[in-house]
């Protein structure tokens, strides 16, 4: 029973444990992909949220028993961080808990402070529910592990409390309190004896408790069959958690689940609202055709149809919301990635959305293509050419002459192409010259052309040249492309898709916190391939969508 001392600490493991084996069971996809899928399948929405508040921030749910996962594994990974969480608590998985543990592990921060006295600062509530096969083996693992810790000199209590035993050690000597029993069928664990308390009044009292909140009830609607995970999120209170000023609050709650499919992991959300949720794109049942101008070499690409309605959609209104959550700060981290979008708007003053966006009433791709070579990736914008078009390049041309650029035409390997250019007259001398010599040199803005149906804008010449001689190995052929997309319910409206092995550099070179995410997430980045980002479903109130993560062989 060495270091008893630190076993006080045991309530931290149990939430860092729930955590972490939520990030490890993503990153294990790479383990899992020629396994069995229906191993991790569960049928039904997590019961542990009958102990929970409605008005709790956060509640994360494993629905099967982590020895399920296990038996998936090759190198011992689940094994060693159970071995690591435990070191300190002097519990043996195998022996102490494996016996009677069940196919739910539910961990929840229930209140964003647990006495809602702000003088003495915030304490949050945290929540775990443990199913339990065998009541009676948990209850001689709650008394083993309480003995163990009056042991290490903590302070026990026990009370009855709506005909239920409580077991508590408050001792000053131990790193955090701890409160624990077992009620209808789960081990409770909670920070706080109160924590504990308003649980069991969750569950005699139907109307506080979370399975009975209406919004969670249609939102665990949309839960897959497959789904061996998922997370509830009150948004307005995981801001007041973190500390968030959200400048609008359209989206009052958010429920993901994490399924395994033959083409990778994926993560479906659901947001949900009282208001009208407006399509950011008509619902599209066939691959956008736009994305056979986009090069293999893409690394960012964002797909689907009407930018014109894109600014009154739900997506907009969503964004409007959760990038605060990203940034802290108001600003655009979108922007920062996607650099082509932002430097339109500040080095060129257009107006994305009055002078681009209103006029793209088709189709459309943008793709972003990353150089190592370069501080600023070149980009390629494919537009459905439809009547709107020829009107809106007449307005480019207009806004390029009024910043001094000049507007040309000329043809390449018989292609015509049309470029906004930027003179510059060059002084040339050499030493033996008597007088300089002088030259006009054009600098490209951009440059684009007509093909097919689409009318293609890029960068620069080299970048317009590779997708007018190289359309066959265009991305629409992508293998891992078409296998991404394949996975996304239709109809949708489009995609987002990153190639990780490519654009992860220009990612991380302008997000910097991603490089701590990937830390704490290493598992998962360092195998992973690519992520697709869609939005579909067509439910009044409801905006869903998914992410498809596919990790390398």
């Amino acid at each position: 029973m060495s270091n008893v001392n630190s076993q006080g600490s045991f309530s931290r493991f149990l939430v860092i444990g729930a955590i972490a084996l939520l990030i490890l069971v993503i990153g294990f996809y790479r383990f899992f992909a020629k396994s069995p899928v229906n191993l991790l399948t569960s049928t039904s929405a997590p019961n542990g949220a009958i102990f929970v508040s409605k008005l709790a921030p956060v509640t994360v749910s494993l629905l099967t028993n982590p020895d399920r996962l296990q038996s998936l594994e090759r190198h011992g990974e689940l094994s060693q961080l159970k071995t690591s969480l435990l070191a300190q608590s002097g519990i043996d998985y195998k022996q102490d808990i494996q016996p009677w543990l069940g196919n739910e592990i539910t961990l929840s921060v229930t209140t964003v402070d647990i006495d809602r006295d702000a003088e003495n600062g915030q304490q949050p509530g945290y929540l775990m529910a443990l199913a339990t096969q065998k009541p009676e083996k948990s209850r001689e693992f709650l008394d083993l592990l309480f003995s163990r810790r009056v042991l290490a000199g903590g302070n026990l209590a026990v009370e009855e409390y709506e005909g239920i035993k409580l077991i508590s050690d408050n001792s000053p000597s131990q790193e955090k309190s701890l409160a624990g029993a077992v009620v209808d069928g789960f081990v409770l664990f909670a920070n706080d004896l109160k924590v504990l308390r308003d649980a069991i009044n969750n569950v005699q009292a139907p109307d506080l408790n979370l399975s009975s909140y209406s919004q969670y009830q249609k939102a665990t609607e949309q839960l897959p069959k497959s789904a061996f995970a998922t997370a509830f999120l009150n948004l307005p209170a995981v801001g007041e958690w973190q500390g968030l000023e959200l400048p609008e609050t359209t989206f009052e709650s958010e429920i993901i689940s994490l399924s395994l499919n033959s083409q990778g992991l994926l993560a479906e959300t659901s947001f949900l609202t009282d208001g009208e949720i407006i399509p950011a794109s008509p619902p599209l049942t066939k691959t956008v055709g736009a994305l056979a101008y986009i090069p293999d070499g893409a690394g960012l690409v964002v797909s689907s149809a009407d930018l014109d309605n894109l600014g009154n959609s739900g997506l907009a209104k969503l964004w409007t919301q959760g990038k605060t959550v990203f940034s802290n700060s108001g600003t655009d981290p979108i922007a920062s990635v996607v650099r082509p979008l932002a430097e339109l708007e500040n080095n060129q003053g257009i107006n994305l959305v009055e002078d681009i966006f209103s006029w793209v009433k088709g189709e459309y791709a943008l793709a972003v293509l990353p150089d190592a070579g370069k501080s600023v990736s070149d980009w390629v914008f494919v537009v459905e050419n439809l009547e709107d078009v020829s009107g809106g390049i007449s307005g480019l041309d207009a806004i390029a002459s009024s910043r001094g650029l000049s507007i040309s035409s000329f043809n390449l390997n018989q292609q015509k192409i049309s470029a906004w250019t930027e003179l510059n007259a060059v002084t040339r001398q050499t030493e033996t010259d008597k007088s300089p010599t002088f030259a006009i040199e054009a600098e490209v803005q951009g440059v684009h052309t007509t093909l097919g149906n689409y009318e293609i804008f890029a960068s620069n010449l080299e970048t317009l040249n590779q997708v007018i001689t190289t359309k066959k190995s265009s991305l629409i052929g992508n293998r891992n492309f078409k296998d991404s997309i394949a996975a996304i319910p239709q109809p949708n409206q489009g995609y987002v898709y990153v190639d990780w092995t490519k654009s992860q550099t220009l990612i991380e070179r302008q997000l910097p916190i991603l490089k701590l995410v990937e830390v704490l997430g290493k598992p998962l980045f360092e195998n992973l391939r690519s992520l697709t980002i869609s939005s579909y479903g067509n439910e009044p109130g409801l905006l869903k969508g998914g992410v498809l993560l596919r990790f390398l062989d």
